[in-house]
């Protein structure tokens, strides 16, 4: 498991003050300035991170450091994350999505049907994006407790019992 989760991403510039949009991946949104400081993946730059407002999709929010409208322009597409010992404490059966990413999912027989590439949600449940060799397509498989009984992030390995037909 990584060091750093990643919270969110700048979105653009908003204004000319250097206030930037700022999408948040949090379960609670507001709550990524409580993470702050915020770096970048590589952790060359730290911001400290004061809300402003709402926008459509995200927040306006002042970041330490950047004061005009060409600097927060400059940050479009930076991601943001924190070290995971800031982030709250998660219930049994609740995973970070960045914890999914890259594990080994096996059927319920053992045999190997990939590696998780994204879980994505898109309303109802979270889905995980399965890609591995020769598929020509990733697949996706619904995270439920019936699709997917066994996340075991110790030994790097989800155990699916996918929908008949899937793969």
């Amino acid at each position: 498991m990584a060091d750093l989760v990643c919270v969110g991403a700048i979105a653009g510039a908003y204004g000319v003050r250097g206030e930037v949009r700022l999408k948040s991946f949090c379960a609670d949104p507001a709550a990524i300035a409580d993470y702050a400081p915020l770096s970048t993946e590589d952790g060359a730059h730290s911001y400290s991170v004061s809300l402003t407002g709402q926008t459509k999709n995200g927040f306006t929010a002042h970041l330490g450091g950047v004061q005009s409208k060409e600097a927060a322009d400059a940050l479009k597409g930076v991601r943001l994350f924190a070290p995971r010992d800031r982030l709250p404490a998660l219930d049994e059966e609740e995973y970070y999505h960045a914890d999914l990413i890259g594990l080994e999912v096996v059927d319920t027989g053992g045999t190997v049907l990939g590696h998780v590439k994204a879980v994505m949600n898109h309303g109802a449940d979270d889905l995980l994006e399965v890609y591995g060799p020769g598929m020509k397509a990733t697949v996706l498989i619904p995270f439920t407790l019936a699709a997917v009984p066994t996340v075991d992030l110790a030994s790097g390995r989800i155990v699916a019992d996918p929908p008949e037909g899937l793969f």
